[in-house]
């Protein structure tokens, strides 16, 4: 079955492979005892593959298109307005509302894009895995550490081809950034400090009082999923914010980033971006400690700003790196929902990019070492800037000496178009037997669950000491609530 608009094409050779699957279906609960163990469809580089997405609203939109290359023959939305918006555009997809309903009827599924709300990323993951399908996930991979974990442990257990949706990771500079800090060219890193302009959503607030009745076109349970239940609200009422700035929807679409039991807040949301050069290029494991600070903060949504603090002990001959995270900012007078993005690092650590620009970007991250400091104040890493002791003034780094001196070691993402289109080719091809993804789940997994542990040092309140190993702050068992939470009946992982 092929869309009328399939024109993209894959640039890359690729080599063949066959994946054989050995497990039983499991969906979110549903488990069928007895069935044949499912075993993928062998696809050349010339074929298609079958392609089903959950969530085709938003950034869920793009992501179906841009797999446009292959067969989409399913479509899911929980939002039906949504669902009808995208299968005029994929007429011969089958549309479903039940993501668990798709992946039992379409037997033909070889692969499943995941767009939806955080809470459902690792439900839906973890059960087209044990069926044996290839999966592109969103960022941040899931919503709980705990789920981070367990999707690197199936993504190897069963071999399919996995990717996270940081489509920096396709950027030749954020590659070419890598290089160059590995190969020693600004020292030993020893500090790092990442920020971002989020949140631009609300968050700071108390959960809307009442209940108002669901819309014909959301199925608002299924938009729960394993998040515990709460009653439907649309719009804020004008006592709680209608009139200070918190208009529009509640919940859903989009506003669900600010609620703890929806989102991961801003630093879910974008240090697997932002933070995706440090960490890649530094090699960066378990951290040690993670202590966080922030405005005030409640059970309910995730604080206007927040600063948090990793530490990761030496490793590979690499020295030990703090990292500081920095989102938000204070609440402007006419919305306490909103922030002035004040919340950056000190003046000190930004003085170079001000001399540079006029001013502190809107988001970046700086990497600190012996000789030198590298500055990205692009989400994506896409480009850097560098400055060694003795410069006078930071430069692009295509422009330093030092910098075209280190030769090229990291493969680059050979396919054409933006950075968004060939993240998600590389996954394709990867499901075809190319080589394995830059974001697999290996690594997109353990770049997840070391943010979320900042998530979960907000919601505790307290320094953590973390035994990565073991997923457990030896100081805190409190923590273990926020980690592995307990999902809502008929929903299991």
């Amino acid at each position: 079955m092929s869309s009328e608009r399939n024109s993209t094409r894959l640039t890359a050779s690729l080599t063949r492979r066959q994946f054989l699957y050995t497990t039983a279906l499991a969906a979110g609960g549903m488990a069928v005892a007895g069935c044949a163990a499912p075993r993928a469809r062998r696809v050349s580089p010339n074929e298609k593959l079958n392609i089903g997405a959950v969530g085709v609203g938003g950034k869920g939109s793009s992501d179906v298109d841009c797999c446009a290359s292959e067969n989409i023959v399913a479509l899911c939305d929980v939002d039906a307005r949504t669902l009808a918006k995208k299968a005029e555009k994929y007429p011969h997809a089958r549309t479903y509302k039940d993501w668990r309903v798709m992946l039992e009827k379409e037997k033909s599924l070889d692969a499943i894009v995941i767009s939806t709300p955080d809470h459902t990323h690792g439900v839906i993951a973890a059960a087209a895995i044990r069926m044996g399908k290839h999966v592109y996930c969103q960022k941040p991979l899931t919503q709980t550490v705990y789920e981070a974990r367990l999707l690197q442990k199936l993504a190897r257990q069963y071999g399919v081809a996995t990717q996270m949706g940081n489509q920096g990771g396709a950027e030749d500079g954020l590659r070419r950034a890598i290089e160059v800090i590995q190969a020693g060219v600004i020292g030993q890193v020893r500090e790092v400090h990442v920020w971002t302009n989020r949140p631009i959503w609300p968050q700071g607030m108390d959960r809307p009082a009442g209940e108002d009745p669901v819309p014909d076109y959301l199925d608002w349970d299924l938009w729960l999923g394993p998040a515990p239940w709460r009653p439907y609200k649309h719009q804020w009422p004008e006592a709680q914010g209608g009139k200070r700035g918190a208009s529009g929807p509640i919940y859903h679409p989009f506003a669900w980033r600010g609620w703890q039991h929806f989102g991961t807040g801003a630093l879910g949301d974008m240090a697997c971006h932002t933070a995706h050069l440090p960490f890649r290029a530094l090699k960066l494991g378990y951290p040690t400690v993670i202590e966080a600070e922030s405005s005030p903060m409640n059970r309910e949504s995730w604080p206007l700003k927040s600063r948090v603090r990793f530490e990761f002990p030496a490793r590979e001959g690499l020295a030990p790196v703090t990292l500081w995270w920095y989102d938000g900012g204070n609440p402007k007078p006419d919305n306490p929902y909103a922030h002035d993005g004040a919340c950056k690092p000190p003046r000190d650590v930004t003085a170079d990019i001000e001399e540079m620009t006029g001013q502190v970007s809107a988001s970046g991250c700086v990497l600190i070492g012996d000789k030198g400091r590298i500055y990205s104040g692009n989400d994506y890493g896409a480009a850097f800037h560098i400055r060694l002791k003795g410069d006078k003034e930071m430069v692009a780094a295509e422009k330093h000496e030092a910098v075209r001196a280190i030769p090229q070691r990291i493969p680059r993402n050979a396919h054409q178009g933006g950075s968004d289109l060939r993240h998600h080719l590389e996954w394709i091809a990867a499901c075809k037997g190319g080589p394995q993804c830059f974001s697999d789940f290996a690594y997109g997994g353990l770049l997840t669950e070391i943010i979320l542990l900042g998530c979960v040092a907000l919601q505790v309140g307290k320094r953590l000491e973390w035994d990565g190993p073991n997923l457990r702050a030896t100081n805190a068992p409190e923590a273990a609530q926020f980690i592995r939470p307990t999902l809502r009946k008929g929903w299991t992982l």
